[in-house]
């Protein structure tokens, strides 16, 4: 039977990146997002030409209503998951100081990118070992995409590291409680990668690669996570769960 990975944020950015390599390895996906599936028919037919099978879950992951009805459409339509790879966030709605930060944009930074991140891995987590329980050999496992702001503080982004800091440390938590399935959780920190979420700041970004930020001297490419997820649900990087895979062009490479 073929594999089957649902990608939460994966119509766009770092997430369809990581479709589109997917596809590639012939894995059936259940793609989530928050725009309506007639915005991105183009994208869905695109994956689709590579002979994989295609669907598609609208839904917000902040609300619980929501996630419950991407869980059960995904039980529905496939009946089985293999792979669940968390790449839904969003970015702070105003770039404000930490000492600044609006209660209202904080809840809505955390309500996504942590929260509805957290509970929609648990209700899959638990789907997932139910499936190990009747299927010794099925290939599964979690990816979760933070960031390198998990590690790195940004005083004007001080909510958006937060909750990635939050999702690193949910990777750890969830690699420890599902070892007893066999099921490895990885955690991506992705640098400075060129999507919509970074088109606003991409001169600046440019700028400070030019002088050192990065030692590969370009920005990261959707691809570039695509990659290196697919090597993961290959099983390429086995005896390795709980690990964190840094994809940021050695950025965090300390100098003298």
């Amino acid at each position: 039977m073929k594999k089957v990975a649902l990608i939460t944020g994966g119509t766009r950015g770092i997430g369809l990146g990581i479709a589109k390599k997917l596809a590639h390895e012939g894995i059936d996906l259940a793609l989530n997002g928050v725009r309506p599936e007639s915005d991105v028919t183009d994208v869905l037919e695109e994956l689709r030409k590579s002979g994989v099978r295609v669907e598609y879950f609208q839904g917000n992951i902040a609300e619980k209503a929501d996630r419950e009805n991407v869980v059960n459409g995904v039980k529905e339509k496939f009946g089985t998951i293999n792979f669940l790879v968390n790449n839904a966030g969003v970015a702070p709605r105003v770039r404000a100081d930490v000492l600044e930060v609006a209660e209202a944009d904080f809840d809505h930074l955390m309500d996504i990118n942590l929260k509805g991140t957290f509970f929609l891995t648990q209700a899959f987590a638990n789907w997932m070992a139910e499936i190990r329980r009747s299927n010794a050999d099925s290939p599964l496992s979690i990816v979760n995409i933070t960031s390198v702001s998990a590690v790195l503080a940004s005083t004007n982004r001080a909510v958006y590291c937060m909750a990635k800091a939050g999702l690193s440390m949910m990777s750890k938590v969830l690699a420890v409680r599902l070892a007893e399935f066999n099921i490895p959780v990885y955690e991506i920190q992705p640098g400075v990668i060129e999507t919509d979420m970074t088109e606003k700041v991409k001169s600046v970004y440019q700028e400070r690669i030019e002088n050192g930020l990065t030692l590969e001297k370009r920005m990261g490419q959707p691809e570039d996570i695509g990659k290196v997820v697919a090597a993961l649900l290959r099983g390429d990087l086995s005896y390795a769960t709980g690990q964190i895979l840094r994809i940021e062009g050695g950025m965090m490479v300390g100098r003298l």
